[in-house]
């Protein structure tokens, strides 16, 4: 009985998820209420507070499983270009891209963190997370960067902190146009090039380059 009602309260949680991903997609996420979630979800607003404490721990979970459904694509690729750090960083980029125009929940959860969610209210905390992952993504960026640069497929001089800025700044600035625009271009079509004019632009551009080091 105690597993069956772990499992039901399992299935409550990702209801109640998968309702207010619908939700805040839709309407906004300073439009929508718990109670509107709970409808959409077809339990009570008493379910959502055992599971949650509010919208913003609502809301930190579901970028939590953006961020851990990431990682677990990083890790397929991983192990499928074993020694090959580019491709993955590659295979990884086109994922990013494509992901959105394929899996609807994965273009909702875009569209959540780009169009619908304003940093005022009670969603202020959320600001501070945000900038922390931000920080963190950085830090992953550089990490990939780093395993190009010592497999000899970037360029030793590579400047690691400008490139990640510039990596996440063309990412999300091409999601987030598209998500404002679809019909303007086919993002799942363009992936391709569009990873690889990043790509080139890492092995080739003088600007991203390390200031040389002077001569003792």
């Amino acid at each position: 009985m105690a597993r069956k009602t772990k499992q039901q309260a399992l299935e409550t949680r990702h209801q109640i998820i998968d309702a207010a991903i619908e939700r805040f997609s839709e309407f906004g996420v300073s439009a929508t209420s718990l109670a509107d979630i709970a409808t959409a979800a077809g339990v009570t607003r008493g379910a959502i507070y055992w599971h949650f404490k509010n919208k913003t721990d609502l809301l930190n979970e579901i970028w939590a499983q953006s961020e851990s459904g990431l990682e677990d694509v990083e890790q397929e690729y991983q192990a499928k270009y074993p020694d090959d750090p580019l491709s993955v960083m590659r295979a990884m980029l086109r994922y990013v891209f494509e992901a959105p125009a394929r899996d609807q929940r994965r273009r909702s959860l875009m569209e959540i963190i780009f169009h619908k969610c304003e940093f005022v209210g009670e969603m202020l905390p959320l600001q501070i997370m945000q900038q922390n992952l931000y920080l963190e993504c950085y830090e992953k960026i550089e990490q990939s960067l780093s395993h190009c640069i010592e497999a000899g497929q970037l360029p030793a001089e590579l400047n690691m902190r400008r490139a990640a800025i510039v990596i996440r700044g063309y990412v999300t600035g091409i999601v987030e146009n598209w998500l404002f625009m679809p019909e303007s271009f086919d993002i799942e079509q363009d992936a391709p090039i569009l990873v690889e004019t990043l790509i080139d632009m890492l092995k080739t551009s003088p600007n991203l380059s390390q200031p040389a080091l002077s001569q003792a």
